[in-house]
């Protein structure tokens, strides 16, 4: 997935077992980028879109993802089931990282926002998942099937038509956008738990990381 002929490849993997790929971004990165290591801060935002809460902030496991990665749709039934194992003991929170070689990333991030300014976020996220490979990788705009989306939700669709073009909803998936890459996020999915970027192997690494950061 090429932004240019000239730019390096910068591979970004949450080596769970379930993915067979991941969605890449490829950019060149300048020596003074800055990178955050282990800034709870950074990751989890005080206005972050947040799936599953906690009675403290004492886990905090964030994913930077993107509606058209199929990598990302690999793993949702599994962020799906660690929602519900974890359900009230864990913070689990998204932010928006779309590809910008995918043609309806950016829009679908959009879309999700515009869906969790009604409280709608946890069931746009869903219908972005479950209907991906109905329009992912296309190369037209998937506005009007999105559109059916946010009737089918019963959203206030005059809201939402000015939320999809609202430049304060734009600059929120380009916030999460930048704030990934001084991150260090280069593909998606990727996990961070309290702030740490994780490189795990399996599934059940992950559980296990999750369950020690609990004290479990």
């Amino acid at each position: 997935m090429k932004l240019s002929k000239d730019v390096t490849v910068a591979v970004g993997l949450v080596a769970i077992a379930v993915i067979a790929m991941a969605c890449v971004l490829l950019l060149g990165r300048s020596d003074d980028t800055p990178v955050a290591a282990n800034d709870r801060s950074a990751v989890w935002t005080d206005d972050i879109r947040t799936l599953t809460t906690s009675d403290d902030r004492s886990v905090e496991l964030v994913e930077f993802l993107d509606f058209e990665c199929e990598a990302c749709r690999a793993i949702y039934p599994y962020i799906e089931q660690l929602r519900a194992d974890y359900d009230g003991r864990i913070n689990l929170g998204i932010r928006y990282f779309p590809i910008p070689s995918h043609t309806n990333s950016e829009l679908a991030a959009r879309v999700v926002e515009s869906a969790a300014r009604q409280d709608r976020l946890e069931q746009m996220y869903k219908r972005m998942y479950d209907t991906q490979a109905q329009w992912g990788e296309s190369s037209q705009s998937q506005e009007e099937l999105f559109r059916t989306f946010a009737v089918d939700l019963g959203l206030d669709m005059e809201q939402f038509e000015r939320d999809l073009v609202d430049p304060a909803v734009a600059e929120r998936v380009r916030r999460d956008f930048d704030a990934g890459l001084a991150l260090g996020v280069q593909g998606t999915p990727t996990l961070f738990l309290n702030g740490e970027m994780l490189t795990i192997g399996t599934y059940d690494e992950l559980l296990a990381r999750i369950d020690d950061a609990l004290g479990a």
